[in-house]
């Protein structure tokens, strides 16, 4: 009996415990929601070095966190200060240890960029002041490979701004297979037009300038050059010049031959020119030509038989793997899916087996599968609904499955890989970690669950999205609904893992705001033409589905239609722009963070690839831009943006403001000084002050109870309106 009185007097204290509400604080600064780590088959540091042994040339500490070893572990660069240069780009002092001797050497008295050993670890490769070096080790001589680098002029070894943005790649320069060569690009950027930054740094400011072309205007010219090692001679790579672009390189397994990826403007050609490095002359190895555009990615293996190479393409429809013969007498389709592949684990050339998760079952879902080199056997590994990461060592015969759902933080299990004749099967060794103190914490607080939903759209097609609803939903009231998308090319949001719905998505759910993320037409992993039927009108299909959406919602009884808003970054900002404009009628309420507001103001490589250029599509342009459409804006719209935004520029928010003004719309607005892209900070509080911002002005505008929200009390940044 005494023991059913404690319970009673007790139940009070658990209800309370699973109610708790989330705060800015958990999220932005307490690390309240942190999750667990589960090291793969990476090497730990301490079994390389000993921290203590490393240090500078004055006998000074070095920080041992960042570092690369060398293939034979015998020497490791040390990175120290590293300074973030744009997306994918940064430079660092570099230091040189020696595991046996316990030396270290720097590299350059300046921080440099791409430090990299050669195969053999006996040389390393880095760029200084636009130009490439080599350090010879056992010599400790230093080569300039190039010596033309100048600023805004000749890039060599490091790419430019929007190849590094738009192909995804920073370091610009390779080693061959045994180091007896390095190919490296040389972009002359001397005919691209300047961009200008106003960085606020003291009385006078300082004016950034750098070479961004934007839709329609020039290029870098590109080139390749192949530098032989031992004798310092160099040829350039021999293909076809012009407009055109070279997105890749890459090694054959051949010492002396180097594939040159060749691209034409409009990115619907690609052609593989297969070059000799000691001459330059090259050969067509592979072609692909696309109606729409051919997607550069890194699914290229050269294999180490000299006679195939395995990539990925759409050309069936759907994002598959082939096999071809160098000779080009063999073409070879390994999976056959009506799915996506959504990326590749690993190749075994010895046993002759691709490993590739899959979209599958659904575009949600990612599952694990093995394929055989004739694309005979396809096996899949893991099972059922959820997303599964995997993560393989180094001989195929195990693999960690990093496994979540959109409600459940991932479990991490080690799996054994059984392999007999052309059957492989997965069994699980042990579960590696449970993320159990997450889940622990997350108990204590009233989480909504997300559900999946399928949401018709006017054009006859059914759009994917998830929901998610206050974990106190009453189905008798009416709730405000916000819209939370990207929408861009190839992209999803609706996602069957955990954390697709964020924290930040759970507390507005708290505090009564149902949270809806639907993936409209032109985004990825439902097949070729699902992604690219916005070719040359983007945004405008993608903005009609999020209105269809809206429309569709605003119908169900739960749901009031007079407070139904947007909220998006980026391209998602681009269509929180075209929600509160084009889709006046059913968004009353729209925050655009770093939006593109006119294609004409973004890339080129990136904008052509869906619009061509403005000279030869200029309605695409005229008629997906939000800022010719702000005279029909009926509710409210919150824009902010970063002033060193070196991606989407300031310009975008600077020029929708001066539409808004002309049409005479209300508008607010939030301007983080010297913040690039992704306007973030803790130290210097921009983080916890951008997300306050955003939250409240939600609450104020979506809500019957406008009251902000921050900390447990709020503070006075919170409250002030800008």
């Amino acid at each position: 009996m005494r023991s059913t009185w404690m319970l009673l007097l007790l139940l009070p204290l658990f209800t309370l415990a699973q109610n708790k509400k989330i705060t800015l604080d958990d999220i932005y600064k307490k690390g309240t929601f942190r999750a667990e780590a589960v090291r793969g088959f990476a090497p730990p540091a301490d079994s390389l070095f000993d921290p203590k042994d490393v240090k500078d040339e004055t006998g000074k500490a070095l920080d041992t966190r960042d570092f690369e070893a060398s293939a034979d572990k015998k020497r490791i660069l040390f990175f120290n200060g590293r300074e973030p240069i744009y997306r994918r780009s940064s430079k660092s002092n570099a230091y040189l240890y020696d595991a046996a001797t316990k030396k270290t050497v720097r590299l350059s008295e300046g921080k440099v960029l791409h430090p990299s050993f050669s195969p053999d670890g006996s040389k390393v490769a880095y760029v200084f002041d636009n130009n490439l070096y080599l350090y010879d080790i056992a010599s400790g001589k230093t080569t300039a490979v190039t010596i033309d680098g100048k600023w805004n002029h000749i890039i060599n070894g490091n790419a430019d701004w929007v190849y590094e943005e738009e192909f995804s790649f920073s370091q610009a320069y390779q080693w061959s297979p045994a180091g007896s060569y390095i190919a490296y690009y040389k972009f002359d950027e001397s005919g691209v037009k300047e961009f200008n930054m106003t960085m606020y740094d003291n009385s006078y400011n300082k004016d950034y300038r750098y070479k961004y072309p934007k839709a329609g205007e020039a290029n870098s010219k590109v080139s390749i050059h192949v530098y032989n090692v031992a004798n310092g001679q160099q040829v350039p790579a021999h293909f076809e010049q012009g407009d055109i672009y070279i997105p890749r390189i890459k090694w054959t397994q051949n010492d002396s031959k180097l594939v040159v990826y060749w691209m034409n403007r409009q990115q619907n050609n690609l052609k593989l020119l297969l070059t000799d490095a000691a001459t330059g002359t090259a050969t067509p190895l592979y072609e692909e030509t696309n109606k729409y555009y051919v997607d550069i990615n890194d699914d290229w293996w050269f294999l180490k038989d000299g006679k195939a190479f395995l990539f990925g393409s759409e050309k069936d429809g759907y994002y598959q793997l082939y096999r071809y013969s160098l000779d080009g007498k063999q073409k070879v389709q390994l999976t056959k899916g009506k799915y996506d592949i959504a990326d590749v684990s690993g190749v075994d050339e010895k046993a002759r087996l691709v490993y590739f998760t899959a979209a599958y079952p659904t575009p949600m879902d990612r599952n694990l599968f093995v394929t055989d080199f004739d694309g005979k056997k396809t096996t899949q590994l893991t099972n059922g609904t959820g997303w599964h990461r995997v993560e393989l060592n180094a001989d195929f015969t195990q693999f960690y499955d990093y496994y979540s759902n959109i409600n459940t933080p991932q479990t991490a299990t080690l799996y054994d890989l059984k392999k007999s004749g052309s059957s492989v099967t997965a069994v699980k060794n042990k579960v590696a970690g449970e993320n159990t103190q997450l889940k622990s914490v997350l108990a204590d607080y009233a989480m909504g669950k997300a559900e999946f939903i399928r949401v018709p759209n006017s054009k006859g097609d059914t759009l994917n999205g998830w929901m998610l609803k206050p974990a106190d939903f009453d189905p008798a009231k009416k709730y405000p609904v916000l819209f939370c998308n990207y929408g861009g090319p190839g992209s999803q949001q609706v996602a069957n893992r955990f954390g697709a719905a964020s924290m930040w998505h759970q507390m507005l759910a708290q505090n009564g705001v149902i949270v809806v993320s639907v993936d409209n037409t032109g985004t990825g992993f439902r097949g070729e033409e699902f992604k690219k039927k916005t070719y040359l009108k983007l945004g405008q299909l993608e903005i009609e589905d999020q209105i269809d959406a809206a429309k569709y919602l605003a119908k169900q009884s739960y749901i009031d239609g007079n407070r139904i808003g947007h909220w998006g970054w980026s391209f998602g900002g681009f269509m929180s722009s075209l929600a509160i404009t084009k889709g006046a009628d059913v968004f009353k309420a729209a925050v655009a963070v770093a939006p593109v507001t006119d294609w004409r103001f973004y890339d080129n490589i990136y904008t052509e690839r869906f619009m061509r250029t403005p000279q030869e599509n200029p309605k695409g342009y005229q008629e997906t831009a939000p800022v010719n459409f702000t005279d029909r804006i009926k509710g409210k719209y919150l824009i902010i943006h970063g002033t060193a935004d070196d991606n989407v520029h300031f310009q975008n928010a600077a020029q929708m403001i001066t539409a808004l003004v002309k049409s005479n719309i209300d508008f607010e607005s939030a301007y983080y000084p010297n913040k690039n892209h992704g306007i973030s900070g803790g130290v210097d509080n921009t983080s916890y002050h951008l997300w306050s911002k955003m939250t409240n002005w939600i609450y104020q505008n979506l809500r019957d109870n406008p009251a902000p929200v921050g900390g447990a009390a709020g503070t006075q940044a919170d409250k002030k309106a800008f």
